[in-house]
């Protein structure tokens, strides 16, 4: 009792300690965040990755300890492919022309700058002040420069074209008339035609609508700036970045109608907006269809079994994302071309537009984290049609990972999804818990297709049969804590020992979750992934989230949760859950933000998809709340509000309004109950 009571208390000053320097406050206008430019003393820098169907960038800017604007812009076009046609093979290109040191005003560059408001939102939008001319030099005692010029920029990517746009507009806050000079500008880069899949490639860099205009005191003008890339036999893109503008503003619309969360923490509500946003946008329409990719300046124009198939795949069901299902069905259309008859692995990843594969680790247990996401995704979507389509890859999977069970009744893997950066043995934990939540999934499905009790019945065996393999291979006390050893022979904690609670194996619950929170794992941004290294992956930080609240300990979840998401929100690198530090630089890849999501979805309102039309709810409540709310799910083939509120003592009610079918269902529960919904 007393060591339990230590280790709580470890992990109180722990997550205490998770809190990062906070840089950001949510926007009360919008749906953003701004940088908190009063309190910042010091030079400021971050990186954000944005993306459309045709190109990705990310931004790297800074504000100066003077308060001026700066930013890099590394370009990547994922269906202008580069030789060799590998993995990495998408044209890159990083640019920093400066469009501001272009522009004059009454014959005079633009100096001074101060950045007066800068908000993230779907794109970056700066607001700077600029004072015209000579500088404080010689001007005389006690006289200043006032500002002359106040220079909003809005920086996003085109929702389908292969460029991004700037959107500038100028406006006279003097008290005078000025004369505005936006000049004609372009710059071009062509790239080494043997360097490319299809020869040389354009890169280019223009202003659209230069001018020179009079401003009177209050009156404004526009202009924009266009960065897009094309082939050398192809002419430019015409644009116009208004409509593009309206674009990516249609998207972000969609976001902020469809799955919205609503609990008392603002932070938490905000954070799932943004982890929305970057799950959804990093989709690119190749020749091979719709493809979700990672990103971060090295994944597009392709899949993995575990980014695309077992994280982010199941949860565009939810979101009712047209586009984010259509590539969750594609991805598992293209791994199952690799089906055979010798039952050899499927590989790890498709690449170059659907055209070769990687391969590289080996067995990763891809079969299991396919099996694991697509029956989930089928279970969610609702979809017959594409449940029967799917069925054969599922089957596939399962028998394949039956066919690689150790002596012990575990699933043998050459290695895991972290492709031997770390030890993984023979067999770990982490494929085995996802093959048995793929049986269970299959189970659900033979149901809903007609695939016979029998069927059902067996993948059900199968799983009690592996769920009692997993414990009695994996179990173990480490450093003190009843809980399990990632693989046999391993000795340090792993991050991935929270894989048992994500699907709903809680024999080592109490032991795992005060492993996790402990001085051990539990470091300022998270996990680490083994004990004593210095790395974290966001990926299992997030898992634990997610098992830790299925587990039903909902406050210390809630203050994990709470932490890391001020962290990735209002910190020193936002808005968006990140891959991996060191490595990688903490990008924001895409598939992270959708592990947040189900964070929500799976964790704190305990969704477990059990037909097409059926699941289980399981919610858990932190004690400071009294409601909390999921509006427009879209999934098991509706669209409805799960609305739950505390009544007294431990007592919950909960309401699922079908909002297309003008019905309500309403029970009273205990907190901890599961609940079996059929809409």
């Amino acid at each position: 009792m007393m060591k339990r009571l230590f280790v709580l208390c470890l992990s109180c000053i722990l997550f205490a300690n998770l809190s990062a320097q906070v840089h950001w406050k949510l926007s009360e206008k919008s749906n953003g965040i701004l940088l908190d430019l009063p309190q910042l003393d010091e030079a400021y820098s971050d990186h954000i990755e944005m993306s459309g169907e045709q190109m990705a960038f990310v931004l790297r800017w800074n504000v100066t300890e003077d308060k001026a604007f700066t930013a890099e812009r590394s370009l990547v076009f994922p269906m202008l492919r580069t030789i060799p046609n590998n993995t990495h093979a998408s044209l890159l290109h990083r640019i920093k022309t400066d469009i501001p040191s272009l522009l004059s005003v009454n014959g005079l560059n633009l100096q001074r700058e101060e950045v007066v408001d800068l908000e993230i939102d779907g794109c970056l939008r700066v607001v700077s002040n600029f004072s015209i001319g000579k500088s404080n030099i010689g001007l005389g005692a006690g006289k200043v420069m006032l500002p002359t010029l106040q220079m909003e920029r809005i920086i996003y990517p085109s929702p389908t074209k292969p460029l991004m746009c700037e959107l500038y507009t100028l406006k006279n806050i003097s008290q005078k008339p000025i004369t505005v000079f936006v000049p004609e500008f372009s710059q071009s880069h062509t790239t080494r035609p043997e360097k490319g899949v299809d020869g040389a490639y354009i890169i280019r860099a223009e202003i659209l609508n230069p001018t020179t205009q009079v401003l009177q005191p209050g009156e404004t003008l526009g202009f924009s700036a266009v960065f897009q890339a094309y082939r050398s036999t192809e002419k430019a893109v015409v644009v116009n970045p208004i409509d593009e503008w309206n674009g990516r503003r249609d998207f972000l619309n969609m976001i902020d109608e469809n799955l919205v969360l609503e609990t008392p923490d603002a932070v938490v509500n905000r954070e799932f907006r943004f982890a929305k946003i970057r799950a959804s946008e990093s989709i690119f329409k190749t020749k091979g269809g719709y493809m979700h990719a990672p990103g971060g300046e090295s994944y597009y124009a392709a899949i993995w079994a575990n980014d695309q198939a077992e994280y982010v795949n199941p949860f565009f069901p939810f979101l009712g994302y047209e586009t984010g299902n259509e590539s969750a069905l594609n991805s598992f259309k293209m791994f199952a071309r690799f089906m055979n008859d010798e039952y050899k692995p499927i590989p790890s990843s498709i690449i170059a537009e659907g055209t070769d594969i990687w391969n590289g680790a080996g067995d990763r247990g891809d079969a299991a984290m396919i099996a694991y996401g697509a029956s989930r995704y089928v279970l969610a979507k609702g979809d017959k049609q594409a449940a029967e389509e799917l069925w054969p890859l599922i089957e596939w999977c399962l028998e394949y990972c039956k066919r690689r069970l150790n002596p012990e009744g575990v699933v043998l893997s050459d290695t895991d999804e972290l492709e031997g950066r770390f030890p993984a043995g023979e067999a770990n934990l982490c494929t085995s818990s996802l093959y048995y939540d793929a049986l269970l999934s299959a189970s659900y499905i033979c149901k809903e297709l007609g695939k016979g009790s029998a069927l059902s019945a067996s993948y059900q065996r199968q799983a009690k049969t592996l769920a009692a393999n997993i414990d009695k291979y994996f179990a173990a006390e480490m450093c003190g804590f009843d809980t399990y050893r990632y693989y046999k022979g391993n000795t340090k904690l792993r991050s991935w020992i929270c894989m048992p609670l994500i699907v709903d194996i809680f024999d080592r619950a109490s032991g795992t979750i005060e492993a996790l929170t402990s001085p051990h794992l539990l470091m300022n941004d998270g996990l680490l992934t083994e004990q004593g290294s210095a790395t974290f992956w966001d990926r299992s930080t997030l898992y634990a989230l997610r098992g830790i609240f299925r587990a039903g300990k909902s406050d210390v979840a809630y203050d994990f949760l709470k932490q890391y998401s001020e962290r990735r929100l209002l910190g020193e690198h936002v808005p968006y859950p990140i891959e991996a530090y060191p490595e990688g630089s903490q990008r924001h890849l895409s598939a992270e933000s959708g592990l947040y999501c189900r964070v929500i979805t799976e964790g704190l309102f305990g969704i477990r998809p059990a037909g097409f039309s059926s699941f289980k709810l399981t919610p858990h409540f932190p004690k400071a709340w009294n409601n909390m709310a999921l509006r427009n799910v879209r999934a098991f083939g509706s669209n409805f509000d799960i609305v739950l509120t505390r009544i007294f003592g431990k007592k919950v009610k909960m309401e699922i309004l079908l909002l297309e079918k003008n019905k309500k269902i309403t029970r009273v529960f205990n907190e901890g109950e599961t609940l079996n919904i059929r809409l």
